[in-house]
């Protein structure tokens, strides 16, 4: 009895200190541990990221369409190690909808920024319309989403406030509920950012050269608006900005950032992004197909104002 005694203790001290090694994940780690990384910076599904910077701290969310938990909300402080530490919501609004699975449905594209002391996530429901969620912690409670505007078809919302305290929100279609796609609209907003004060202004159309653009995002650097948004479909496409001094416009064009010769297609939506120390980055995904739409991190350049 002592013999099997003393080796079940030992087996069992064997276990406990395996178990007390630190956890490096075999699967991926961008981080190469010497100031350099390499792509994707997220290997896991996380569709349409948008990432806002406050002081030192960098909050990403992404897509979470029908799934509850959702929302999720992921910290960093150097924009390659990423760690969950928050979702929005534990269940998906309107409740009785989803009560059953509504497969491409929910949290499309969402955008998350910082204005006056509050978080804001603003996200399309394609059936729905368009949301508005807030908190003062991201890593606490978030309020109820709340419906900013009742629309079939509104997808991909950022918001900007500008210097002048007005308020705006540019958006999408989606073609499957609205009946339109590939045009982009500026509407403005109340300065709480909870209610849409107009029927909003076309500001994009890209019928022509640019079919499906979507997934705006809204910027104001050096005294340009600036919007980006993929154009040409999720997995061919490429990343327009858009730069007007009028925030209607019109806007000039230029394609920065495109497939070419690489192997990484798309590249599709995500978010410029800078630094406490002066850089540039753009985080966006790659459809990936059964590995899902994982996240890449690009340096950007600014040249005679475009990136």
């Amino acid at each position: 009895m002592l013999v099997r005694i003393t080796i079940t203790l030992f087996l069992f001290a064997i276990g406990v200190l395996a178990q007390s090694k630190p956890f490096v994940s075999n699967v991926w780690v961008a981080d190469n541990g010497d100031g350099t990384y390499k792509n994707p910076i997220i290997f896991a599904d996380y569709s349409d990221p948008d990432v806002v910077r406050v002081g030192e701290d960098f909050f990403m969310t992404a897509s979470s369409f029908n799934a509850a938990p959702g929302l999720p909300i992921l910290h960093s402080k150097d924009l390659v190690n990423w760690r969950i530490v928050n979702h929005v919501f534990h269940e998906q609004y309107p409740s009785d909808v989803f009560a059953k699975p509504q497969h491409g449905g929910g949290v499309w594209a969402p955008s998350i920024r910082f204005h006056a002391g509050v978080y804001y996530i603003y996200y399309g429901d394609p059936d729905f319309g368009i949301y508005v969620t807030k908190a003062k912690d991201p890593s606490g409670e978030w309020s109820k989403p709340l419906l900013v505007r009742q629309a079939k078809g509104w997808i991909d919302p950022c918001p900007l406030w500008d210097d002048d305290g007005n308020a705006y929100l540019v958006h999408a279609f989606a073609g499957s509920r609205a009946g339109i796609k590939s045009v982009l609209v500026i509407n403005k907003m109340s300065a709480d950012g909870t209610r849409l004060l107009d029927d909003g202004v076309m500001v994009f159309d890209g019928h022509e050269t640019d079919s499906t653009v979507e997934g705006p995002k809204f910027y104001k650097v050096g005294g340009y608006y600036y919007i980006f948004a993929p154009a040409g479909g999720v997995p061919t496409g490429w990343q327009l900005a858009l730069r007007s001094k009028n925030i209607y416009g019109p806007y000039e064009k230029k394609i920065v950032l495109a497939q070419g010769k690489t192997a990484i297609n798309g590249p599709h939506q995500g978010a410029l992004i800078d630094t406490p120390t002066g850089e540039w980055w753009f985080i966006h995904f790659q459809d990936r197909g059964a590995y899902g739409r994982i996240v890449h991190l690009q340096p950007a350049i600014w040249k005679n104002g475009f990136l």
